[in-house]
């Protein structure tokens, strides 16, 4: 066991998946029902997603969901990876976290993120276009301030004023900066595009200014692990979401996930197959030796303290066996 991975807390995103002959009902219960399992593996926080309009996602609420994963889970920590800060009203956002906290104190976190829809269609049917991405940062003062009871309007956002929910920020071009300075946790993909994660790890440390939320700088890691008995099992649980991306780079939308199995029986276009085949090149998988050596080095150049795993995949028991092999890498106590 590396000593380096037993001090490294992992934890789970999961963004409910549809996947091909189980509808969207079907992808937010196993959402819930992997956060059980993966709190019963020792994992230290399980995050849930927003999406909108995207056949391929059910998880469009992130705070609702987030609600059925912390009542039916006990010591995790449950969060959001994250909420779109641009799409929503920064009181309502706080009052919702405000709730949770309320009601699972000790256990919410709040990840914030600045994308503002996949398509022109969804941005249009929010109210929102691209340019709103750009006040980020003054969102997040302001939402940070509900629950100091800073805001000038003399409103005050009830319950979250007073409480301390920790807010983490998701990188996305400049939100390595917008962290930095707002002194706040940064959360950071992906593992697979290492140089530019790197980069902006290091950004993020030289431009961090301590604030009450945080006194040192915090960095999680995301990205895709995919851990099974071979190398190729491994790399099968990555075939699904890797068409998915080929998919949605050619058609301009995301779609269930498909078994690998047929996936494996498909006639690409020459454009499906090297997006196809740039999805599965440098994803981080193999056995349980060869997928600790890669983590080992990853969290060494990047000197993060925890690590966020994003995999999804057709086959949910592969993706169990997947989290149970990597919680073994960090000992029996954590598994």
């Amino acid at each position: 066991m590396s000593s380096v991975i037993a001090a490294t807390r992992f934890s789970v995103l999961d963004r409910s998946r549809t996947r091909e002959g189980h509808d969207g009902p079907a992808a937010l219960r196993d959402t819930v029902r992997l956060a059980q399992e993966v709190e019963a593996l020792g994992y230290h926080r399980f995050w849930v997603s927003e999406h909108h309009g995207v056949p391929g996602v059910a998880g469009s609420a992130p705070t609702v969901l987030a609600a059925a994963v912390a009542a039916a889970t006990r010591t995790i920590r449950v969060g959001t990876g994250g909420v779109m800060l641009p799409n929503h009203r920064s009181l309502v956002v706080a009052e919702q976290f405000g709730v949770l906290e309320s009601l699972f104190p000790g256990r919410i976190d709040m990840g914030l993120g600045r994308s503002v829809g996949f398509t022109d269609g969804v941005r249009k049917a929010l109210g929102r276009d691209k340019d709103d991405a750009r006040d980020f940062a003054a969102q997040l003062t302001e939402l940070l301030g509900w629950f100091r009871g800073t805001s000038e309007t003399g409103v005050r956002a009830r319950p979250a004023e007073g409480l301390t929910v920790p807010p983490y920020v998701l990188a996305v071009g400049e939100g390595a900066t917008i962290a930095a300075r707002a002194g706040l946790p940064l959360v950071i993909g992906d593992i697979k595009g290492r140089e530019k994660m790197l980069r902006g790890i290091d950004t993020y440390r030289d431009a961090f200014r301590p604030s009450p939320w945080l006194a040192e700088p915090y960095v999680m890691i995301a990205g895709t692990v995919a851990v099974a008995e071979t190398e190729e099992e491994a790399r099968r649980l990555l075939i699904p979401e890797a068409w998915s991306m080929a998919y949605s780079r050619t058609h301009g939308t995301f779609p269930p996930l498909p078994p690998a199995e047929r996936v494996e029986t498909l006639t690409m276009t020459e454009k499906e197959r090297t997006f196809y085949e740039s999805a599965l090149s440098g994803q981080l998988h193999g056995t349980q030796e060869q997928v600790a050596d890669e983590l080992e080095r990853v969290i060494k150049e990047s000197g993060a303290q925890e690590v966020l795993v994003t995999t999804s995949t057709y086959d949910r028991e592969g993706l169990l066996d997947c989290f149970r092999r990597l919680a073994r890498l960090r000992g029996p106590a954590a598994g």
